[in-house]
């Protein structure tokens, strides 16, 4: 009895078996043939980093504006200035970015007008961090115009009195605006050409002849940059 039941088994699997082996024909059997294309999965679409640098030369021509407070007919004139320029730029979308423009500078500063005889007051160096949000034309290939606008702060630091008995002037915030463009000669490296206007008025302080005295320097300088550009 026990043998007869054991055979029963053995054929039942047997049979499970078979029939798991023919299902399993038939359904690949109606199965569509999918073509394996060796390459496939070895081309990946890089895309571009949102990270760009750029370095420039820089030429800082500022405004011959200003006075002294409480001496009437008061004029000051400011140095022109060639100087390098690094900016670092983040591109939130091929179209907006964000930069963040670094460089320093000096402006030897000289009376006019009814100061005129004072003739070099002193000297200052700035540095204008200034950061600028950016809208970029990507439709024209490898020429890729700009402009933007922002806000600096500029500190003024290492200040030298000339004829002046001391000198102070002080750090300020600013605003700007920007308009260039980049021309891409491969998808790294590039050419670039920038003009900035940088409104920027910061107060003094100044000692002449033992009398403390104020005023505003209007330096407003445009700040015109050619140099490379360089997108990881």
């Amino acid at each position: 009895m026990a043998t007869k039941r054991t055979n029963v088994a053995r054929g039942a699997v047997t049979a499970a078996v078979v029939l798991l082996l023919v299902g399993q024909q038939a359904v690949a059997a109606d199965l569509p043939e999918v073509p394996c294309d060796p390459q496939e999965g070895a081309s990946v679409t890089e895309w571009p980093s949102p990270w760009q640098v750029r370095l420039r030369a820089l030429g800082v021509i500022t405004e011959d504006s200003g006075y002294v407070n409480a001496v009437p007919g008061s004029g000051l004139s400011y140095s022109n200035t060639v100087t390098p320029e690094l900016d670092i730029s983040y591109f939130f979308t091929d179209n907006v970015a964000a930069e963040l423009i670094l460089g320093t500078t000096y402006a030897n500063i000289t009376g006019q007008g009814s100061i005129g005889g004072l003739g070099n007051i002193g000297k200052v160096w700035l540095l204008p961090p200034t950061l600028t949000l950016q809208y970029h034309v990507s439709d024209f290939g490898a020429f890729k115009p700009y402009v933007g606008a922002g806000v600096n702060y500029t500190i003024f630091y290492n200040q030298d009195a000339g004829s002046a008995d001391a000198l102070k002037v002080k750090n300020t915030f600013g605003t700007s605006l920007q308009v260039g463009f980049d021309y891409m000669v491969d998808q790294h490296w590039g050419v670039n050409f920038d003009v900035k206007k940088l409104f920027l008025k910061p107060d003094f302080d100044v000692t002449v002849a033992g009398k403390k005295l104020t005023g505003k320097a209007e330096l407003d300088p445009w700040l015109i940059g050619a140099g490379v550009t360089y997108r990881f």
